[in-house]
């Protein structure tokens, strides 16, 4: 059978070639995933989701941003790269050899709403679903770019969708002696972007609101669920963690994280409503 090859530049326009210099469809997703973030807290607003003003918008905004940016890179050396950080830690500053952790620009994210929410005195909760809301675009456009890029490939595989990834095997290596791979990152585009867009925004527009911070949670639950299921198909980052892949692992403690923050949600607004009732 012959399997499409997985050959794309990396660059929508490429100014020069040594050094390669261009817009790269990575920078474009990343760039894309906040404007979308950007429009879609513009409607909330709007529509009375979340009260603030033109100039907190833009310090979340700054403030989510550093989140992604730190919080993913220092999550994959810490996470994927452990070793070359502890022998080399300013290579956490290397951002032009890539490696970006989604486990890791979450906590960053979330260390972000933390300190919004104080400066502001925003509930934390209510953050945490306008975050859960905006995030699945910026995954969605990020995993197509990993495909474009023909990296984070997925495991060896015959089926009649699988792509030929040049840079699956040692340089040099013809492109008939090359093993076919499931497009992983496309199977997490859908899951980990496309599907967990849909569901929080359906959930987030309910006509009676969820309790705060629920939507949030099953998005953490929802992610990490979906990101167990794709990594069956993705071949490993790295060396594997008691039989199970990194990625896996660490979505365990996600798991954990969204289920603890339904439980919480449900319990704080019961409480609330209990104490509203009580006062009257």
């Amino acid at each position: 059978m012959s399997y499409p090859v997985n050959d794309f530049s990396p660059f929508l326009i490429k100014f020069s070639e040594n050094p390669e210099i261009g817009i790269r469809y990575y920078g474009l997703a990343y760039l894309l995933g906040f404007v979308i973030a950007f429009l879609l807290i513009k409607l909330y607003m709007k529509k009375g989701k979340l009260a603030i003003t033109d100039d907190q918008l833009w310090n979340l905004m700054t403030a989510g941003i550093i989140g992604v940016f730190v919080g993913g890179r220092l999550g994959y050396m810490l996470l994927y790269d452990f070793q070359t950080f502890i022998h080399n830690p300013l290579k956490t500053f290397y951002v032009w050899d890539g490696g970006m952790a989604s486990h890791g620009g979450f906590l960053g994210v979330i260390t972000a709403a933390i300190w919004f929410s104080r400066k502001y005195k925003i509930s934390l909760l209510t953050l945490g679903d306008i975050g859960a809301t905006v995030t699945t675009p910026g995954i969605l456009l990020g995993r197509l770019a990993n495909f474009i890029n023909g990296e984070l490939w997925g495991k060896i595989t015959d089926v009649s969708w699988a792509w030929i990834f040049p840079h699956s095997a040692p340089p040099g290596t013809p492109i008939e002696q090359i093993q076919p791979r499931h497009p992983s990152q496309l199977y997490e585009a859908a899951l980990e972007g496309l599907a967990l867009f849909a569901w929080c925004q359906f959930r987030f527009w309910k006509k009676k609101p969820l309790p705060p911070g629920q939507v949030c949670g099953e998005f953490y639950l929802g992610y990490a669920i979906v990101r167990v299921i794709c990594e069956v198909w993705r071949e490993p980052d790295a060396s594997l963690f008691f039989g199970i892949s990194r990625g896996q692992f660490y979505s365990l403690f996600f798991a954990i994280f969204g289920i603890s923050m339904i439980v919480f949600s449900k319990w704080y607004a019961h409480r609330k409503n209990k104490s509203t009732a009580t006062a009257a």
